[in-house]
Order: C-alpha cells, then sequence, then structure tokens
C-alpha cells in the first residue's frame, strides 16, 4: 500500500482515538473542524469538561438536524448538547479560563506540524486575510496542545514536516498529533510513532511523512 494510498481513519475516528488520551477531570479545549468531533466520542466514566472559547463550558455531542437549540453552538458554530453543570458565560471570561492556564489540553486542526512541536494553522501561503485568534492564547496557556489534521495535504503532501513552510502560531508546544494515519508525536528529529491506524504500514506513514519515523513512544 502506497502513502497515496492509504485511508486509515475518518475524521471521527481520528477524533476518537485522541479523546482516549484526555484524562479524567481535564478541562478541554476544542478548537473548530476535526476537533470539535472530540465531543462526540464515549469518554465512559472520565469527567471531562470541554471548553469552547465563544464560551460554552460543559457541553456534549453535537445534535442531528432537528434536535438541535439553533441559539446554542460551539466554537465551530455546530450546534451541541449541554451536559449536567453546563455554564454559558461571556466570552472574555471563557478567555479569562484560558489564560489563567485552567485548560488541561487544547485540541486544535493545523496545516502543518514540525518535529519540534511548531505548528502552523491560521494562514496559508501568501493567501490574504487570516488571524491567529484565539489560537495564541490557547498554545501559549493551556498546559498540552494536541492537533488533529490529514496526514496529507490534497496534493498529497506531507503536512508532519522537519520545520514548518506556513507562518508558524506557536513553537515546541505540541506533544501528540492524530491523523488519519495514525497518532503521533514530535521528538525534535521526526515523528515516535504512538500508534497506526489499522489498514497503515510503517512504510506507508513514513512515505507520507516528511520528518523521519521512529518506533515508540
Amino acid at each position: 500500500m502506497s502513502g497515496t494510498d492509504a485511508k486509515g481513519w475518518d475524521r471521527q475516528q481520528m477524533a476518537d482515538r485522541l479523546a482516549q488520551e484526555f484524562q479524567d477531570g481535564w478541562i478541554v479545549n476544542l478548537g473548530v473542524g476535526i476537533p470539535t468531533l472530540c465531543s462526540n466520542t464515549d469518554i465512559g466514566d472520565r469527567d471531562i469538561l470541554y471548553h469552547a472559547e465563544n464560551g460554552v463550558i460543559g457541553y456534549g455531542p453535537v445534535l442531528p438536524a432537528g434536535a438541535e437549540d439553533l441559539h446554542l453552538v460551539n466554537a465551530g458554530g455546530q450546534n451541541v448538547s449541554l451536559r449536567p453543570g453546563a455554564a454559558i458565560v461571556h466570552h472574555a471570561d471563557s478567555f479569562g479560563i484560558i489564560r489563567s492556564g485552567r485548560i488541561d489540553v487544547t485540541v486544535m486542526g493545523a496545516y502543518e506540524v514540525s518535529a519540534g512541536g511548531d505548528f502552523a494553522n491560521w494562514k496559508v501561503g501568501r493567501a490574504k486575510g487570516g488571524g491567529i485568534g484565539g489560537a495564541m492564547d490557547l498554545a501559549a496557556c493551556a498546559k498540552r496542545v494536541f492537533i488533529i489534521l490529514e496526514h496529507t495535504t490534497r496534493k498529497g503532501e506531507p503536512r508532519l514536516v522537519p520545520h514548518c513552510a506556513l507562518p508558524v502560531t506557536a513553537r515546541g508546544v505540541v506533544t501528540l498529533v492524530a491523523t488519519n494515519y495514525g497518532l503521533f508525536a514530535p521528538t525534535g528529529e521526526g515523528f515516535a510513532v504512538r500508534e497506526l491506524a489499522p489498514g497503515i504500514s510503517f512504510e506507508a506513514a513514513q512515505a507520507a511523512t516528511g520528518a523521519p519515523l521512529t518506533q515508540g513512544r
């Protein structure tokens, strides 16, 4: 199987696998895009408090059409449910939680992640517009930064790279990356393979990765 033919996990499975890393009692910020799918994961008896920067604290799964409250959305604009004890707070209060260091992990999407733990998620090349927004606060203040992204671009180019070519959001903060190919940890020189998705060989993962892979945690 070549790197371009490999499929691995779908987006919900990527989110499910990363959510298994959340520990009991954590406050977990979920960014827009694939990270929002983590709130759909069955977390068993763990007490996880999902935080959205728009001020929804303690929310649950995204609701299907017809069951949603159109006034209740997460940071990605998706209609979500509320868990017991949830709260709706002012945007400033939500950022007060972030900036005071209470977020145990933030899960964000990205365009690239480097072997050194840098990530780029706010601007593509020379495209006009774009803004870092709350990502800079989360990257600076959260205790951990996890990233979810597709392993390659639509052109088949690697997103896990030795050094980010795109404008960097933050440097040296990423500890864990989930892609459709598996779970990876930046090591400085490359990425350690924590787990490969079903049907993905080490060779296929390496062929689709711009930096060296190593086995192990």
